[in-house]
């Protein structure tokens, strides 16, 4: 029987919950972090550099933990040693945003094989085995949320950029395999896909008057996202609120996808 009354604002409370951000130390990352810590969260945030001060400046305003581990997600010892460290400084994982990203542009005819593999190597294999090793951790706990960063480019081809169209399309599919294994363990797997979000990495391309007017005039929300567009959307796949949700793919495009 349908229970309505049973439905409060508090299914988006993260209270108490233990959520691991890779790469969560700026751009997009941060603005996951941030958002979590507001929702109640304490932080992991394993991260390949040191700059991490703006960061755990903004999450100790909310009053919650942040916990910083330098590391490369590509190496298998760094990998094991993130999960170990985590699970060392608060026993658990709850939530993982698999956020930590690369990309690498060159015409496909002059594409290099070291970069084809850079990019490959963190925005797909070290999606797969962290959250396989976190996903053992959420099964002894009782459940989880696993939230992935997929791309327009999940969905579309894309210009000068093969492996990371190609790495973003397997992480839509990892995201729904992953799901179909995990949905009877309590844990849901979800990603979002962000649209042209106004970050460092995209500021070459607002800078290109011409590559930039063709792409607002391509969203019908006239703008370029930001990253607190998307803060929203990761508490809500963070959350209770999102318990029957399950290998989905989020568009967060001002409505790209649809013109």
């Amino acid at each position: 029987m349908n229970n309505l009354r049973g439905f409060s604002m508090d299914f988006f409370s993260l209270k108490g919950k233990v959520a691991m951000v890779t790469g969560g130390n700026t751009g997009l990352g941060q603005g996951y972090a941030v958002a979590l810590a507001k929702a109640g969260a304490d932080l992991i945030i394993p991260t390949y550099d040191r700059n991490w001060d703006k960061t755990r400046e903004l999450i100790k305003e909310t009053g919650r933990k942040v916990f910083f581990i330098q590391a490369d997600l590509t190496k298998t010892e760094d990998r094991d040693r993130i999960v170990e460290e985590a699970i060392a400084e608060f026993r658990k994982i709850d939530i993982l945003v698999n956020n930590a990203g690369t990309i690498r542009r060159a015409p496909l005819l002059e594409y290099k094989d070291e970069d084809w593999q850079a990019v490959m190597d963190i925005n797909l294999n070290a999606v797969y085995y962290l959250s396989q090793k976190v996903a053992n951790i959420m099964v002894a706990n009782g459940g989880g949320k696993i939230i992935n960063i997929a791309s327009m480019l999940s969905f579309q081809g894309g210009k000068f950029v093969p492996p990371y169209t190609a790495s973003k399309h397997a992480v839509a599919g990892l995201t729904k395999a992953f799901a179909n294994e995990l949905a009877c363990k309590n844990i849901q797997v979800n990603a979002i896909a962000p649209g042209y979000i106004e970050t460092a990495n995209t500021a070459p391309i607002r800078a290109d008057e011409k590559r930039n007017a063709e792409i607002l005039s391509r969203i019908p929300a006239g703008r370029w996202g930001t990253p607190a567009d998307l803060m929203g959307v990761v508490v809500f796949l963070a959350s209770k609120a999102s318990d029957y949700m399950d290998g989905h793919i989020l568009a967060i495009d001002g409505g790209w996808l649809v013109r």
